[in-house]
């Protein structure tokens, strides 16, 4: 049983919400967009598979952080062990600030303010639970799948031993919690998706100075090995 103010936070949402009952379909076209928020980290449809974050088939009604072959932060593994399941209540108390709920998560997201925007997005994710046998096929999202980065420099094998030697002026910033604080997560990272993003910077498709010249400096083997260290970093 959920204690303390994650609780409290969850029990006072609006009922209005529910855990069941048709969306509007047009809540769940206007949810669709919103998603594009979400689709950095997380897929979902058919093929959907973990990135940074979990895929997010079949989330109505199941308990918090048990997808099998995904590394959860512990807060989020202790709410799940305390009886935490996803519903529209509890959702929206999620989506709406995720450090509220889970002050552990490293999901690096500060939250969806908007009431209504919250309940459209809510509506399009339990299409992808009520109707399993109808779930499209996956959009593609901005990791793992839309670059041009030469397969060779995929296929490198980090040394994630090197990794934690070079990890030093990435840990000035990031957090090797997971917390984000302002800065987002690198911890747990799929290796290709790390890769892809610092090579964006390296070459100067992901607009930011600091990350362009960091990534600059650093060698196809090096960013290899940042990959492997961080995507296997304990906490």
């Amino acid at each position: 049983m959920l204690k303390g103010g994650a609780f409290a936070a969850v029990l006072t949402l609006t009922a209005a919400l529910g855990t069941s009952g048709a969306a509007d379909t047009a809540d769940i076209a206007a949810g669709e967009k919103i998603f594009s928020k979400c689709k950095g980290c997380h897929q979902i449809g058919e093929g959907a598979k973990h990135r940074i974050g979990p895929h997010l088939n079949g989330l109505f009604g199941r308990k918090a952080a048990s997808h099998d072959g995904f590394k959860y932060s512990k807060s989020l593994t202790r709410l799940g062990n305390s009886g935490l399941e996803w519903h529209a209540d509890t959702l929206d108390a999620y989506i709406e600030n995720p450090r509220a709920l889970a002050s552990g998560t490293r999901m690096s997201f500060r939250g969806i303010k908007d009431a209504q925007e919250r309940t459209q997005l809510i509506a399009y994710l339990r299409t992808f639970s009520d109707n399993p046998a109808n779930i499209p096929e996956a959009d593609p999202t901005a990791t793992g799948t839309d670059h041009d980065l030469d397969p060779e420099i995929l296929a490198i094998v980090g040394d994630p031993e090197y990794g934690e030697y070079l990890s030093s002026e990435c840990t000035t910033c990031h957090q090797t919690d997971g917390g984000d604080d302002g800065i987002p997560s690198i911890v747990f990272w799929p290796e290709e998706d790390f890769v892809v993003a610092m090579h964006a910077y390296k070459n100067k498709q992901r607009a930011h100075p600091v990350m362009q010249m960091m990534a600059g400096r650093l060698s196809n083997d090096e960013i290899a090995a940042l990959a492997a260290y961080f995507a296997t970093i304990e906490e």
